[in-house]
């Protein structure tokens, strides 16, 4: 799907949440909440399957914003934004209590300069 419309920051972020919650309902995962805000931060997706409570943070960078930046995905979410995350993520999980397993994911997804996606990178458990 081509996204070239989609210029702005907020623009291209949204559609590339749009391509990591259809990457997860692939994956046999169902989006129960997204962009979720409490003082400490958002969560931009929350996912679950019959095991896992995923709590995931989507990057979405144009190719050419990788290379010049040089970093991973993985690198992408620092520790300053990963604390904010568990902050609410632990808010979400007092007010929705779950025998599923919570987990941090990180998705990045690569887009051509025209918006196109090119690849989506999944890294489970990503803050261990």
């Amino acid at each position: 799907m081509a996204n070239a419309k989609h210029t702005s920051k907020q623009q291209v972020g949204d559609y590339g949440e749009d391509l990591a919650a259809a990457h997860l309902e692939l994956h046999g995962y169902a989006c129960i909440a997204r962009n979720l805000k409490s003082r400490f931060g958002e969560i931009d997706i929350i996912a679950q399957n019959d095991r896992h409570l995923l709590f995931v943070e989507v990057k979405t960078r144009r190719a050419s914003a990788y290379a010049s930046a040089g970093l991973s995905a993985r690198e992408a979410v620092g520790y300053r934004k990963r604390q904010r995350l568990i902050a609410t993520a632990e808010l979400y999980l007092a007010a929705h209590p779950t025998a599923r397993q919570p987990r941090f994911d990180v998705i990045c997804v690569e887009l051509t300069p025209a918006g196109d996606c090119l690849g989506v990178e999944w890294i489970e458990n990503a803050f261990a």
